[in-house]
């Protein structure tokens, strides 16, 4: 990425559940492929319309092993090529000044929760070179390495990456102490992610607070790599939607961008949202870019 600032888009799979698409796990926003294609183009189209410069694509749960969970592993290549045409469609119908690039989401093969239940490294290997290859054969600019709950598996999916000629950025996901669900602390997981070259690090589907704690220690131990966040907005997980939209729970978009403000303050260049978070968080964002004369428009990859 050519651009020193980023500001990507929210959430994909609770904003497809909040217009009414079903995402029921295992599949969760995979679902809305098949069911839902249009839906899942608006959202891309809204993301861009509100200031991204880069969107993800609805690949989270688009790999083989969630997708034979539900009889569907041979297609997964079809899916993810669904998916990157719908994140340019989307673009494409938003009619952007800037350039958007389209990323390509590339998630723990098991729970982003449960770092207990990463599959053996073999396993890791075979299946994470599947996604990306997956991901190149469809043409997406870059992965997005991200949820990453032990440092083992994010390196087995930027190997595939890398292997694949495929630039990613990658972003782990925390608990209190800047250290990953996992329990291994967040700058082991930046030192074995340095010598894939990824083009950002960050922190992602996390509280804000926990987000701040990890952009700090992002900014002491990235070497000048990118770093940024983004965190979680309204609502909660669960266990059989994926997410739920509970009154009190999580943050609302006010909070959300005064937050982000601390990590631009610690550092972050890249910003968006995740689980909970809408366009409005990304057009809020976009707003405290313009105010501090940020221009997040990439120039390629």
């Amino acid at each position: 990425m050519a651009s020193p600032y980023v500001l990507l888009s929210g959430a994909c799979g609770t904003e497809l559940e909040r217009r009414g698409a079903r995402t029921p796990l295992p599949l969760w926003s995979a679902r809305a492929l098949l069911d839902a294609p249009d839906v899942v183009r608006e959202v891309h189209r809204d993301y861009v319309r509100a200031g991204a410069s880069v969107v993800t694509a609805n690949t989270f749960r688009a790999d083989r092993r969630t997708l034979a969970k539900a009889g569907l592993a041979m297609r997964a290549r079809d899916l993810v090529r669904t998916a990157v045409r719908l994140a340019r469609e989307g673009v494409a119908a938003a009619a952007p000044s800037h350039e958007v690039l389209v990323a390509g989401s590339v998630a723990p093969l098991e729970d982003c929760f449960r770092p207990d239940l990463a599959p053996a490294d073999a396993d890791l290997r075979t299946e994470h070179a599947m996604r990306a290859g997956d991901l190149v054969a469809a043409g997406a600019d870059l992965a997005l390495v991200e949820t990453m709950n032990t440092i083992r598996e994010a390196v087995a999916a930027l190997g595939a990456c890398r292997a694949a000629r495929l630039p990613a950025a990658v972003s782990f996901t925390c608990g209190p102490g800047a250290r990953l669900l996992s329990g291994e602390p967040l700058a082991d997981a930046v030192a074995a992610a340095l010598p894939f070259a990824p083009v950002a690090i960050l922190v992602n589907c996390c509280a804000l607070a926990t987000a701040t704690q990890a952009v700090r220690e992002l900014a002491r131990v990235a070497r000048g790599v990118p770093v940024g966040a983004y965190a979680n907005g309204l609502g909660c997980p669960d266990d059989t939607l994926g997410w739920r939209f509970e009154p009190g729970h999580g943050a609302g978009c006010a909070a959300y961008v005064e937050e982000a403000t601390r990590w631009l303050e610690l550092g972050a260049r890249w910003i968006g949202g995740c689980c909970g978070t809408t366009p409005a968080y990304v057009e809020a964002l976009r707003r405290l870019f313009d105010a501090r004369g940020i221009r997040p428009a990439p120039r390629g990859a």
